[in-house]
C-alpha cells in the first residue's frame, strides 16, 4: 500500500486527520555503522536536532546553494510518520505508532555549521532543505529491521545501505523521543543517514529512495535539483557568518581524500604562535630566516614579486588562505557578488594571522582595497600578502596593518579575478602557502616557513645574528673578510673563547 504526494508539497494534506505540515521534524545525528566508522565516532545512545518544518519540499523541486557558500550536502534518509500520538511509550510498543515510512534528503549547507554547536539550526532549517516522498508505505506493511534506502547523484548510486546497518533499531527512536515529549500525528522522524553522503553543487540532481526489498513496496524516487541561490546579505552585525575549514570539509565531503585534503597523518597545524616563538621571529631577519631553511633543503619559501607599504613593520603570523582564479563573466556571476571568498576571508581571519592572497602575479585589478584593510585590522590580523595588486593604496597604507603587494592598482576585482575559495593550499608570489604556515616579513620580503620548523630556524637564525654581528665588529676593526667571514679554525676559536658559544 503506498500514498501519493499531493501536489502542495505535502505528504499528509491529503490524509484525513493529518496535519498540512507536520508540527516537528526530529532528525538523528549519527545512527548507521557504516557513518559512525567514517567519522571515527560511536554514539552510546542516540542524539538529535530539530529541523524547521518550513524546510519541507517536495519531489521534483528544487534546493538553492547560496552564493558565496561551497558546502552543501545530501544525505538520504528513511523518514518515520507519526500516526497515533506517543508519549512515554515502551519499545515493544513503539512501531505501533509509526503510521508511515518514506524517503527524505536531510540536506545541510556545512558553511553555516560550525557556530550551533550541533543544533543544526541554520545549516538543516533552510527553506527546501527537507524534501520528503513522494509516496508514503504503510508501516503496518514490512518490518522496520529489512527496510533499504539510496542515493543517487547525477545517476551514480551513492549510498546504499538498510536498516540491519543501524546502530539503534528504528522504534528505539520512536520510544527515546517519547520519554520527552508527545510525538504527535504527523510529526517526522528522519533516522539518520549511512556512509555515502557528501557535497553536490548547483546543476546535480539528487534521487532518494527507500524500499522493502521483500514486499515490493517503495517510497519511489525523491527527486531533488540543486540550483545557484541568489546572494545573501549576510550581516555579521546579526550573527556568524558562513566559514569553511578542513574539519567541515572532511565532514560535508565524506572523506579527507574526498575533499582533496592532505592526508590527516601530516604534523597539524599549530592553534597559534606562541609568545615566545613570535618574540624571535619579530627579532631576527628574513635574509637569516631564508638562509637557516636553505641550510635545510628549503629554497622555494620566498613569496617573490611583493614589496611592504610599510617597510619599516615586521610581519610575523599564521597563514590563512584565500585564492582568485583568472576573470571570467560567468563566474564572477555566480561567485563575484554577495558573501563571496573575498568576504568570508576578511570577516574570518583571526588575530594573528596573515591574509595570503593567490592572484597569480596579476597587477591589473585590485584584490583588497581600504575597507577590507580596516576590516581585517579590526579583526586583529597580522598583516596581509598578495601577489595582486591593491586599490586605494594611500587608504590602504594609512590602516597600519601590515600589507606586502606587487603594487597599486585602480580597477575592481571583477576586472582581473574571481573570487574563489578560502582556507586551502594556494600558490602566492612563486611559492606554495598552506594555512597554518609561519609567515615573516620585512624590508627584504615574505617567507614562507613550514610550522615544526619555526622554532628550530629561528633559534638557529638568532645565533647566526649573533654571529654575524661578532664578525661585523671584527671587519669594522680593520681585518679582512678572507678567513673571517666565514670563519677559519683560528677565528672561530677566537670567537668561542670570547663569547663563549660553541660551534
Amino acid at each position: 500500500m503506498t500514498i501519493d504526494q499531493t501536489p502542495d508539497a505535502t505528504l499528509f494534506g491529503a490524509l484525513p486527520g493529518y496535519p498540512a505540515r507536520p508540527g516537528k521534524i526530529v532528525a538523528v545525528h549519527i545512527s548507521y555503522a557504516s557513518r559512525a566508522d567514517q567519522r571515527g565516532r560511536r554514539p552510546a545512545d542516540p542524539s538529535y536536532f530539530f529541523k524547521a518544518s518550513s524546510s519541507l519540499a517536495a519531489t521534483g523541486g528544487t534546493v538553492e546553494r547560496p552564493a558565496g557558500t561551497e558546502l552543501l550536502a545530501f544525505e538520504g534518509e528513511i523518514a518515520l510518520v507519526i500516526g497515533e500520538p506517543a508519549r512515554r511509550v515502551p519499545l515493544e510498543q513503539a512501531w505501533s505508532h509509526v503510521a508511515f515510512v518514506t524517503a527524505a534528503n536531510d540536506l545541510g549547507l556545512y558553511d553555516l555549521r560550525a557556530n550551533d554547536k550541533g543544533s543544526n539550526v541554520r545549516s538543516k532549517g533552510g527553506d527546501g532543505f527537507t524534501p520528503i516522498g513522494p509516496h508514503l508505505i504503510d508501516a503496518r506493511t514490512v518490518d522496520p529491521a529489512a527496510l533499504r534506502v539510496r542515493a543517487w547523484v547525477n545517476g551514480q548510486l551513492r549510498q546504499d545501505d538498510t536498516t540491519a546497518g543501524l546502530i539503534f533499531p528504528l522504534a528505539q527512536f520512536v520510544a527515546d523521543l517519547s520519554q520527552h515529549f508527545t510525538l504527535e500525528r504527523g510529526d517526522v522522524i528522519l533516522t539518520g543517514t549511512p556512509a555515502g553522503s557528501s557535497v553536490i553543487a548547483p546543476g546535480d540532481v539528487v534521487e532518494i529512495e527507500v524500499d522493502a526489498p521483500a514486499s515490493g513496496a517503495t517510497s519511489g524516487r525523491l527527486v531533488t535539483t540543486v540550483a545557484e541561490g541568489p546572494d545573501i546579505a549576510f550581516d555579521a552585525a546579526l550573527g556568524s557568518l558562513p566559514a569553511t575549514d578542513d574539519t567541515q570539509r572532511e565532514e560535508a565531503w565524506g572523506s579527507r581524500e574526498a575533499a582533496g585534503l592532505p592526508d590527516s597523518t601530516e604534523p597539524a597545524v599549530p592553534a597559534g604562535l606562541s609568545p615566545a616563538l613570535r618574540e624571535k621571529l619579530e627579532r631576527v631577519p628574513v635574509a637569516g630566516l631564508s638562509q637557516q631553511l636553505r641550510k635545510r633543503g628549503l629554497n622555494n619559501v620566498t613569496i617573490d614579486g611583493v614589496r611592504p607599504l610599510h617597510p619599516g613593520r615586521k610581519l610575523v603570523g599564521l597563514a590563512t588562505t584565500l585564492r582568485f582564479v583568472p576573470g571570467r563573466e560567468d563566474l564572477f556571476a555566480s561567485h563575484g557578488g554577495g558573501y563571496n571568498a573575498q568576504k568570508r576571508a576578511f570577516d574570518a581571519v583571526a588575530e594573528g594571522e596573515v591574509i595570503v592572497i593567490e592572484a597569480r602575479g596579476e597587477a591589473g585589478s585590485g584584490t583588497l582595497g581600504d575597507i577590507l584593510a580596516i576590516r581585517a585590522h579590526a579583526r586583529g590580523a597580522a598583516g596581509i600578502v598578495t601577489d595582486g595588486g591593491v586599490r586605494d593604496l594611500d587608504a590602504v597604507t594609512a590602516v597600519g596593518i601590515p600589507v606586502y603587494t606587487v603594487g597599486a592598482h585602480p580597477a575592481v576585482l571583477g576586472r582581473k579575478h574571481v573570487p574563489w575559495d578560502v582556507g586551502l593550499t594556494i600558490a602566492c608570489g612563486g611559492t606554495t602557502v598552506q594555512p597554518g604556515d609561519v609567515i615573516v616579513g620585512d624590508a627584504d620580503g615574505v617567507i614562507v616557513i613550514p610550522p615544526a620548523l619555526a622554532d628550530e630556524v629561528a633559534d638557529a637564525a638568532l645565533a647566526q645574528e649573533d654571529e654575524d654581528a661578532w664578525v661585523a665588529a671584527r671587519v669594522a676593526e680593520g681585518n679582512p673578510v678572507d678567513g673571517l667571514f666565514p670563519m677559519n679554525a683560528a677565528w672561530r676559536t677566537r670567537y668561542e673563547a670570547e663569547t663563549g658559544a660553541s660551534a
